[in-house]
């Protein structure tokens, strides 16, 4: 059985899929802060299969201990966190409480349980503001934003574990990072979709729900990047793909070879991605119409960011095959037939 936290979110809903397609069991945890149940619903109607579901929060260190008690847990995917770098800027202390706190709590729980397979939703802000391109994993690693910062503490966090196993002459942790980028589109289906509670914290919910015209206009933040026209570059993966990352960490955690200690993977496309050039690519594949303006740049963004994906391709088997034009295609496939998100 897989255990997966923060499981009704965007990633967490579409890894939820892939788990259930390959056969494994899904137990999934999440305090619905940022989604909804609904979600986990329409997963198990797209597989056919069941699920099991917790309302509760990670940081919750009786939930988590009975967790492990009456489930037999293989593996964790931890995706339970907040995600928007700009609300981490104005919320330090809500992010490192919530970011921090959830994954000791975890560790504790699955370290006294003795399942020690891991796979932590980790994000190419640990890059920092890179000095070059493409992001490699070896890269020296830094934070321009406290929602950066709380990612990499924890990865700082989780490399210690292997050290003390070996001090201690304990089972030894396997864990790993994934570092991914951007992560756009849905579900070809249309069931489910990025759909924040509040406000988005990726671009592309921002232009789906003013194409729909819950928005009145998309805001792009600055355009006088040093980038080919001014506006932010990005590594956009489809989200499909990005699931299925997930789905071959865990099968590369419980093979016979597994991962030893702890082990970071870039998943991203390898190309970058200017938010203009997505933005024209959703209204020309769509055929819609997405207003914008340009507003000052926000903080802890950097001009651009993509990823160098050999390592995974190599020892996940994994690589993006999900071109731009699917990604602007399922965005607004899910927006349309869901324009009030999951409340429709």
């Amino acid at each position: 059985m897989i255990l997966v936290t923060g499981g009704a979110g965007y990633i967490a809903s579409h890894t939820c899929i892939e788990l259930l397609q390959a056969g494994y069991e899904v137990l999934a945890i999440d305090n619905l802060s940022n989604a909804s149940e609904e979600s986990l619903n329409r997963v198990q109607q797209i597989t056919g299969e069941t699920l099991r579901f917790i309302k509760g929060d990670v940081r919750d260190a009786a939930v988590m201990k009975d967790i492990f008690e009456q489930h037999p847990i293989d593996a964790v995917i931890h995706f339970a966190g907040l995600k928007a770098v700009g609300e981490s800027c104005a919320m330090p202390l809500e992010y490192y409480d919530n970011n921090l706190n959830s994954t000791l709590v975890l560790a504790q729980a699955m370290q006294a349980a003795k399942c020690k397979n891991l796979v932590f939703s980790s994000s190419a802000t640990v890059y920092g503001d890179p000095s070059k391109l493409p992001l490699t994993e070896d890269m020296p690693l830094s934070a321009t934003n406290p929602y950066g910062r709380s990612k990499l503490i924890i990865e700082q966090m989780l490399g210690d574990l292997p050290a003390a196993d070996v001090l201690n002459k304990t089972a030894p942790w396997s864990i790993a990072l994934l570092r991914y980028f951007n992560p756009v589109g849905a579900h070809p289906s249309g069931m489910i979709g990025e759909d924040p509670n509040d406000t988005p914290n990726n671009l592309m919910p921002f232009i789906t729900q003013t194409a729909i015209g819950r928005r009145q206009q998309l805001a792009i933040f600055g355009n006088d990047y040093n980038t080919h026209d001014g506006t932010g570059v990005r590594d956009y993966i489809h989200v499909v793909d990005l699931a299925k990352g997930h789905l071959k960490a865990v099968e590369k955690l419980l093979s016979s070879e597994g991962i030893k200690g702890v082990q970071a993977y870039n998943l991203g496309t390898g190309n970058g991605i200017s938010v203009l050039d997505m933005v024209k690519a959703f209204s020309k594949v769509n055929h819609v119409d997405v207003p914008y303006e340009i507003v000052p740049r926000r903080a802890g963004d950097v001009a651009a960011c993509y990823a160098d994906v050999s390592r995974a391709k190599k020892e996940l088997n994994w690589q993006a095959t999900q071109q731009l034009e699917d990604m602007v295609k399922d965005s607004w496939h899910w927006q349309s037939l869901n324009p009030k998100g999951y409340k429709s």
